[in-house]
């Protein structure tokens, strides 16, 4: 993101806050949430499966 005149740059807005108030959201934006964060689990699912490869293959070499 791009600075302002004044050096400010704008945060990223967020999709979903973890707690916030669901009563306003519409069922389209619900879905549309878990969809997001579908898509996040397998993100981080995938990210400990690299990290537990890793680590296996750290430990297969230094137990040789």
């Amino acid at each position: 993101m791009r600075e302002d005149e004044f050096g400010y740059v704008p945060k990223k807005k967020v999709a979903h806050e973890v707690g916030c108030d669901l009563a306003t959201l519409s069922e389209h934006e619900l879905k549309e949430r878990v969809e997001l964060l579908r898509a996040e689990i397998g993100r981080l699912e995938e990210e400990v499966r690299r990290k537990a490869a890793s680590r296996e293959a750290a430990s297969a070499f230094f137990k040789t």
